[in-house]
């Protein structure tokens, strides 16, 4: 079951409870009856050891490489360098 963060708009009063997602959230302070706000926490996830990156995953496989443009597979040449070579 999560644990969640609660702090009392009126008198500041923060404290932790242990509540089932099923369970509403609580609304009252404990400590003077004031209106309570729901404190949201920054989740730390680190992914450690491989099996994360989709190279991790692949094995040996070439399915991974992208694949030869179709201009490069024809034998076509880039035109830019004879291009650059004729304004020289």
């Amino acid at each position: 079951m999560p644990t969640y963060a609660y702090a009392c708009k009126d008198c500041d009063h923060a404290f932790e409870t242990v509540q089932s997602f099923s369970d509403a959230s609580l609304t009252v302070c404990p400590e003077c009856g004031g209106t309570l706000r729901k404190k949201f926490n920054t989740v730390g996830v680190v992914f450690k050891g491989s099996g994360f990156y989709r190279t991790d995953s692949r094995g040996g496989s070439s399915s991974s490489t992208p694949a030869a443009s179709p201009a490069k597979e024809s034998g076509a040449k880039d035109t830019k360098p004879a291009a650059a070579a004729a304004a020289n």
